[in-house]
């Protein structure tokens, strides 16, 4: 098992958790948002907005830059690379074992067709103790 742990994965992954957040995200994917435009699809107030921006930014995720009363926010892809790199693991541990039971199945399908198209031919016992 892998534990490429950093000290803000665990905070990466409850700020990803929230399906507001992860929209939020994906809109400041286009570019730089205020906190109302984020705040805009979700007919949330800017103080509720703020809050999931907050829960972002301590992530790593977005950075916040005031500009008089306007607050911008953009993406930070950084923290989302290191949990592709760690989600990374699992998928190749899991695409290794789904590619060996794919070679057992086809394994097994290719001998279940041999012996029907060769009916005479030996089968092993089953259930043989010997």
């Amino acid at each position: 098992m892998v534990e490429q742990q950093t000290p803000d994965l665990d905070t990466v992954f409850h700020a990803l958790g929230d399906a507001t957040r992860r929209r939020m995200l994906r809109a400041l994917a286009g570019g730089e948002r205020t906190v109302g435009q984020l705040a805009e699809p979700f007919e949330m107030s800017l103080a509720a907005a703020s809050k999931h921006v907050k829960a972002l930014e301590k992530a790593g995720l977005v950075r916040r830059e005031v500009r008089g009363r306007t607050h911008l926010c953009r993406l930070e892809p950084g923290p989302l690379a290191s949990a592709h790199d760690w989600l990374g693991f699992y998928e190749r541990f899991w695409t290794g074992r789904l590619d060996v039971l794919d070679a057992l199945l086809r394994q097994e399908a290719a001998e279940s067709s041999a012996t029907r198209e060769n009916p005479s031919a030996p089968q092993s016992p089953e259930g043989d103790e010997s």
